[in-house]
């Protein structure tokens, strides 16, 4: 568990980057529609915020790296590490998704050329996620290198993506299909958990039992599901924007406590080739 907290600035970086690439999914989503028309003024002056939580993110990483030039170094092996393709990958989706912002902000996006653009944005979101999941899948990293990161990775995005996408865009539109991908989500989360409960008491070293390594694994989780079930809730329940806002709340906190859980199982076996 102190291994997580240590780590908390890639809890930061993975969950609010997984958040912002899931949120602006679904205003793409959204944006694609003819119907959005009128609103998009509207919609364009909230995407901002999955902005400014990606660039948080980057902030965060940074902490982790120590310094920019770090960051700048890291992208000297683009094709070669998986590290120096997620810094790249991210860098580009946030270019693309921040200058499709400011261009539609100011009025001047054509509508062809919108609907171009948001695919091209979804797809270099993709694979962003895609890089960040590779990232984690080290060979000498046993409680890593398995299904259940790329399980929890992807599940985060679609989580907090579909929390803070409805909680924005509900005043708008109804999206009422969203709150039942949370609820979707959700059970494959705890599914993922059960598994990993299971998978956990297979995996050691010489020194050292996989299990061990989170002592409060199975009640952290429990905290964590009991905040994804009362946002589930408050979701399909609540039409004010506090609780709607207390849902996403409960939903970062969750997934926060996921992902420390996540980095407090580092262990390594072996030796890297």
């Amino acid at each position: 568990m102190n291994a997580g907290l240590l780590e908390l600035p890639l809890v930061f970086f993975t969950v609010l980057a997984q958040a912002a690439v899931g949120t602006l999914w679904v205003f793409a989503y959204v944006l694609w529609q003819k119907e959005a028309e009128t609103e998009k003024s509207r919609i364009y002056k909230l995407m901002f915020l999955p902005l400014v939580l990606l660039g948080i993110g980057f902030i965060a990483s940074i902490l982790h790296l120590g310094t920019p030039i770090r960051a700048f170094n890291s992208l000297n092996r683009v094709g070669e590490s998986m590290l120096s393709n997620e810094i790249a990958s991210g860098a580009l989706f946030f270019a693309i998704a921040g200058f499709y912002w400011l261009i539609a902000i100011i009025g001047k996006m054509p509508s062809g050329l919108s609907r171009i653009w948001l695919v091209v944005m979804v797809i270099s979101g993709a694979v962003f996620m895609y890089m960040m999941n590779n990232v984690y899948h080290i060979d000498t990293v046993p409680t890593w290198n398995n299904a259940i990161t790329s399980w929890q990775f992807y599940l985060t995005v679609v989580i907090m993506g579909t929390a803070l996408g409805y909680a924005l865009l509900h005043p708008i539109r109804p999206l009422c299909l969203l709150p039942w991908l949370f609820g979707l989500a959700m059970v494959a989360s705890v599914a993922v958990v059960i598994y990993q409960s299971f998978t956990l008491a297979s995996i050691h070293s010489a020194v050292q039992q996989a299990i061990n390594l989170v002592p409060e694994y199975v009640w952290l989780n429990i905290i964590r599901l009991l905040c994804l079930v009362l946002a589930n809730l408050l979701l399909c329940k609540s039409n004010h924007r506090a609780g709607l806002l207390f849902a996403v709340l409960l939903v970062f906190g969750g997934e926060v406590l996921g992902r420390i859980i996540f980095y407090g199982l580092h262990m390594t076996v072996g030796m890297a080739v």
